[in-house]
């Protein structure tokens, strides 16, 4: 029991996080003059740092907001640093506005930069929430209007504070889809509920139920070629709907998305305890996993993507996320390989702990179907 309560307790961090990670939209253009830009904020990030909720009701009003503005200005400014060609540029925001996002409202800051000269060199570095929250990022999108409108994008954020961009010089193809590969690694490491989908999906490998009876796999090569079928499927199914969302073919709506993917992660979890697809994983993996490519389409879209360079992007990001899975992979399999035959792993890493995420995902599942905040964080 001690051991389950463990596992219970991972699982109950997981879905601690589960939510959207913390992100802001940087946008800035290189004019022939001047710099122009727009900075969109979460308030739900900014209410942590700054307080905007003065009287504590859970809500964050209009005029809540405009009573922080100059605040807010303050506390975002002060950890934007631009310079040109190693002269720092002075940038001052504009009429706040609210915008909605998927995840939320943002605050809008229109931003104008001034800068000693035109810029060769564009240096920023960007230090927002740092101290908050390691894992936030900010999304950039860099475009160079005085360079038939050359546009680049970066993903600014504790990993790389600071980050310099020849203007002169194109973003070469290569290093984009090398950017876009990290945010893949990374995307389906904080994105629990893949995670978790995964794992439902991994857990019955290593064994086979005859009747009611667990029967332990007795060669690792069938473990093995089990997962890789389930992984391979996964991956193909979610990189045919990503690649049909970004490129403007097929949309659908976030919630219905999302609320989809939670019940995928329900559905996988309970064939672990009632059995349904016995044998046929890999088919159950492809079909969620072509839902689960339309949230992964919602992160490049985020992200904004390399028009010059739009199939190695894609590319890019799609072996990213099969590079994490992989990771994923190498730690569980050999560590459910050494259990198998353990009561251990039969009552409370297969069934404990499908049930457990079954349970956490139903909680997601509500959510997400009803927009309601059921779990206190």
């Amino acid at each position: 029991m001690k051991r389950l309560a463990l596992l219970l307790l991972a699982l109950w961090v997981l879905a601690a996080q589960a939510h959207k990670p913390s992100d802001s939209y940087l946008s800035i253009t290189v004019g022939p003059q001047s710099l122009s830009g727009r900075w969109d904020i979460a308030l739900r990030d900014l209410d942590v740092a700054v307080g905007l909720d003065a009287d504590g009701d859970g809500r964050i009003t209009w005029g809540e907001l405009r009573m922080q503005h100059a605040a807010i200005a303050a506390y975002a400014l002060a950890r934007l640093q631009v310079q040109a060609d190693g002269a720092a540029c002075a940038v001052t925001v504009g009429a706040q506005q609210v915008d909605e996002h998927t995840d939320g409202a943002y605050t809008v800051m229109p931003l104008t930069i001034t800068c000693p000269q035109p810029p060769q060199v564009l240096s920023l570095g960007y230090t927002l929430f740092a101290d908050l929250d390691p894992q936030h990022r900010g999304l950039l999108n860099l475009t160079d209007s005085t360079r038939a409108a050359a546009t680049r994008t970066a993903i600014l954020g504790p990993q790389a504070p600071v980050q310099r961009f020849e203007l002169a010089a194109e973003a070469g193809a290569a290093a984009q889809a090398l950017q876009y590969g990290r945010e893949g690694v990374w995307h389906i490491w904080i994105g629990f509920d893949h995670i978790l989908f995964l794992l439902s999906l991994l857990l019955p490998a290593v064994g086979l139920w005859a009747g009611l009876r667990w029967q332990p796999v007795e060669r690792f090569p069938a473990a093995f070629w089990d997962v890789l079928r389930v992984v391979t499927a996964f991956t193909l199914a979610h990189s045919i709907t990503l690649s049909l969302a970004v490129l403007g073919w097929v949309s659908l709506p976030s919630r219905l998305v999302e609320s989809s993917i939670a019940a995928s992660v329900v559905l996988a979890a309970l064939n672990n305890v009632w059995p349904l697809f016995q044998g046929r994983r890999w088919v159950v993996a492809f079909l969620f996993g072509l839902i689960h490519g339309f949230g992964f389409a919602s992160v490049l879209a985020d992200l904004g993507l390399p028009q010059g360079a739009l199939a190695l992007a894609l590319l890019g990001f799609n072996l990213g996320v099969e590079l994490g899975q992989l990771a994923i992979v190498a730690v569980f399999l050999p560590a459910a390989w050494g259990l198998r035959r353990s009561a251990f792993y039969r009552v409370a890493v297969l069934k404990g702990g499908s049930l457990a995420i079954a349970a956490l995902a139903a909680v997601w599942l509500a959510e997400r179907l009803f927009e309601l905040e059921l779990l206190p964080f």
